[in-house]
């Protein structure tokens, strides 16, 4: 049986990764900051990368490491010692987890990061970036490019290394979506901003199912896109949400100028933003089980309405 080492495993796509390679058969640790029992089939061992402190013994029979840890970009304002907490939750916990596979004398058959569409920046254009395209220059960016650094540096101890560059990711019980339809639910949508922004987007199911293949796979490696072949604008999106809710949508956006008293610097990642090829995945075989955002969104909305 393989063993899959997890970090971020308790939070959004961790709860759902973790279920789905126990389905295939894997042996799971997760790395957590939590409770540290075995349960359900998961040895879950401590680690805090803040402190440097990891068992280096849970790397050691390690076959494959998915390292999805990273403190959330939407918590709070991006004050200065936020935007160090972003960037080292990520960055310094893969430095962590490579200095302690170098020490085990691990060599892995895979190392899997997470990494998001961010990396092409918060800027609206009619370019579809591909994973070919440079990094941005702003923030969110250049935590995206020193993200996937770090991840490139685990070639020393892997055979593969896949950076999965996620868009909006779409659940039922956690993330952007109940944030969106809360509001819509009760009242009425309206997109952000002029609205013209694309919201490059995809489900947790196939997000997982990415996971799985580039655990399993040697067909996807470096930067993959984790995107739906459909990006709407926001406007579509916020207006397709409440159709599929029963809701009116008004197509006047919230101003620009509000969202970003209200959020500061992190507006921008709202306001702006551009299509992202799902072409690689595509061209990998893999086929979307929810390549369409209405019946994306009526997979995960529709059933919690009764």
């Amino acid at each position: 049986m393989a063993h899959v080492v997890v970090t971020g495993g308790t939070g959004l796509v961790g709860r759902h990764l973790v279920r789905r390679l126990r389905e295939q058969g894997y042996a799971v640790t997760v790395l957590t900051r939590g409770p540290t029992e075995s349960r359900e089939g998961v040895d879950y061992r401590h680690w805090d990368p803040r402190k440097g402190e990891l068992d280096r013994q849970v790397l050691v029979q390690a076959e494959v490491v998915v390292h999805l840890a990273g403190a959330n970009i939407a918590a709070g304002r991006w004050t200065k010692k936020r935007k160090r907490e972003i960037l080292q939750s990520r960055v310094g916990s893969a430095e962590l987890l490579l200095a302690a596979a170098k020490e085990a004398g691990t060599r892995l058959r895979a190392y899997v990061s997470a990494s998001a569409t961010g990396y092409y920046g918060s800027v609206t254009t009619d370019h579809e970036f591909t994973e070919e395209d440079p990094p941005g220059n702003d923030f969110l960016a250049q935590v995206c490019r020193q993200w996937e650094e770090a991840a490139d540096r685990f070639s020393e101890v892997a055979q593969r290394v896949v950076k999965l560059r996620t868009g909006i990711v779409l659940a039922r019980d956690g993330g952007a979506l109940p944030k969106l339809a809360k509001p819509v639910r009760y009242g009425v949508a309206l997109p952000l901003g002029s609205g013209s922004q694309r919201m490059p987007w995809i489900h947790v199911e196939d997000l997982v199912e990415l996971y799985l293949r580039a655990v399993e796979s040697d067909d996807l490696s470096g930067a993959v896109n984790a995107v739906a072949p459909d990006c709407p604008t926001n406007a579509t999106f916020m207006k397709t949400l409440a159709e599929v809710l029963g809701r009116p949508f008004v197509p006047v956006g919230i101003p620009a100028f509000a969202l970003r008293l209200a959020l500061g610097e992190m507006a921008t990642s709202l306001l702006e933003g551009s299509c992202v090829s799902a072409r690689k995945v595509l061209d990998a075989g893999y086929r979307f089980r929810h390549p369409g955002l209405r019946q994306a969104l009526e997979d995960l909305l529709l059933d919690t309405e009764a």
